[in-house]
């Protein structure tokens, strides 16, 4: 099954041919003992059922698909937002080399990150010469200004003591004793990514600032501290720092992986590239204020910038969409004193026009959505903004708290008075959901692809198409330089879904003198 050298074939077509098709049969017939195909479409047809989402629902022990990552997933992604920063992970080799797979499929872009690959030995005699071992030769081989340590499952079920350890390894002169070595306990076993880039950016803010907070004075340095929070599109990045230059507003943003994660290619590899500085972390309590952009996800930060930093932390909602734009900016006018620019305004202006132009696609279209908690409140306030009604809303790791505050919302609209909110649940209960009480649209990262799919298959009237937008996105390319953020992002959620709704619609009217009767085109 050699292929021809003067016609290499991808996956697909390549398993399409003749000599494959038959090898996978074969392996079907003889190998599998698989159910016949009618037994087969039976269960599937049985597991699209009201009496099956029952039974889903009320599992316990099992997750299927989770609708989230792990603690230290967060944690490198924090790291890598600062300034030749090496992300450190004590556990598992394995674990690190999902870490780095996952982002690269992301982004794009090789991922800088080390392990001290902890393995038997480690897990019953302790990790402590991993790390020793593993912080000298991480600095000497990568030469980083900094190192940022986390965790995986291994380090945590053994309790290993990162503080003991990274303090003794200054001891034995593995590293200099002030070497910045930062650390966040970061177990994958309970909460998740957003959890993690929580942890380490307390741990960063920590060790920089905690016992340094002498002669410091709010708002003697001028800036506005900005923390991203678990942030994958690096449009968001950008659009914010342009908004504020647009007001004149020094800021600082807390972690900006933007140029490590988007680097080009010109012949030199960039193992670091920008980031925020160590001196404007230990700089940051000198700032007015500092606004967490992603509120329900940096509870952790919040303590330690109210409770260290002496800054009130005032309460916003994430920037996404028009009201809650305006909202940010306000916010930020009110602390710093800048007016809101021409700029901005007219930007806001396009905005309502493009809003208005596009409503009537988007008016009573039904969306099912799932992620990340700010995403997916920020995108629920979004589709409530256009029209649109969310009737599924499904969110892993958020808390009781944060459901109240969406069906809050929800019950502030006429467009929200239908729709369910569910935590601690996964894509399997999200699938039975598509099938119950079908909405026009989902909204998603990649993973969803499997459910679409599995409606189609139930057939074309039952599908329930995937609008790829969160995290992670392996399966298109480049959406990660996108934006949601601000009156910027705000167009392009609207361009994504309107354009998704007349895709459909071009899709369901192609039938020549049947049903072409609906095209938004004049010959």
């Amino acid at each position: 099954m050699s292929q021809a050298v003067d016609n290499i074939q991808p996956s697909y077509p390549l398993f399409r041919n003749d000599e494959y098709k038959a090898s996978i049969k074969n392996k079907q017939d003889n190998y599998e003992e698989r159910h016949s195909d009618d037994k087969i479409q039976e269960t599937f047809l049985w597991s699209t059922t009201k009496e099956y989402q029952d039974l889903n629902f009320a599992r316990e022990a099992l997750t299927v698909n989770p609708a989230k990552a792990c603690q230290p997933l967060g944690a490198v992604l924090c790291a890598l937002g600062f300034e030749k920063t090496l992300p450190y992970v004590h556990g598992s080799q394995g674990c690190v080399a999902y870490f780095r797979t996952y982002f690269n499929r992301h982004f794009k872009e090789p991922i800088s990150c080390v392990s001290d690959s902890m393995t038997e030995d480690a897990a019953v005699f302790g990790g402590q010469k991993n790390m020793y071992d593993g912080l000298e030769n991480a600095k000497a081989m990568y030469k980083p200004d900094m190192i940022a340590v986390s965790t995986t499952c291994m380090a945590e079920v053994i309790g290993d003591d990162l503080n003991a350890f990274i303090g003794n390894s200054r001891k034995e002169g593995h590293i200099p004793a002030d070497y910045p070595v930062p650390f966040a306990h970061t177990p994958s076993f309970v909460g998740s990514h957003t959890t993690g880039w929580d942890n380490m950016f307390e741990g960063i803010a920590r060790y920089f600032t905690l016992n340094h907070m002498e002669g410091k004075e709010i708002g003697s340095n001028g800036k506005l501290n900005l923390v991203p929070g678990f942030e994958t599109y690096l449009g968001n990045f950008r659009v914010i720092k342009r908004m504020m230059a647009d007001m004149g507003v020094d800021a600082t943003l807390m972690s900006d992986p933007t140029e490590v994660l988007d680097t080009p290619a010109d012949g030199t590899f960039r193992m670091y590239a920008g980031g925020t500085t160590m001196d404007e972390v230990k700089d940051a309590p000198n700032a007015y204020d500092t606004l967490l952009l992603q509120p329900w996800q940096l509870e952790k930060t919040k303590k330690f910038v109210q409770g260290t930093w002496k800054h009130t932390a005032p309460k916003i909602n994430i920037p996404m969409g028009l009201d809650w734009t305006d909202d940010f900016l306000m916010k930020v006018s009110e602390i710093t004193g800048k007016p809101i620019s021409d700029t901005l305004l007219t930007e806001r202006g396009r905005l309502v026009d493009m809003l208005t132009d596009s409503h009537a696609w988007l008016h009573g279209k039904k969306f099912g959505l799932y992620g990340d908690a700010d995403f997916v409140l920020g995108m629920t306030k979004f589709l409530l903004e256009v029209g649109a009604e969310p009737t599924h809303i499904l969110c892993a790791h958020a808390n009781k708290r944060w459901k109240k505050e969406v069906e809050a919302l929800l019950a502030s609209s006429p467009y929200g008075t239908n729709c369910e909110v569910h935590i601690s649940k996964d894509l399997w209960h999200f699938r039975s959901l598509m099938f119950t009480n079908k909405p026009d649209f989902m909204i998603g990262n990649s993973y969803g692809k499997f459910i679409q799919r599995d409606t189609l298959h139930k057939g074309k009237e039952f599908e329930v198409p995937l609008i790829r937008i969160g995290f992670p996105i392996f399966d298109r390319h480049h959406m990660h330089r996108d934006t949601t953020l601000g009156y910027e992002g705000a167009m392009y959620m609207l361009r994504t879904l309107t354009n998704a709704v007349l895709e459909r619609l071009d899709e369901e009217t192609r039938g020549m003198g049947t049903t072409d009767y609906n095209y938004d085109l004049v010959r």
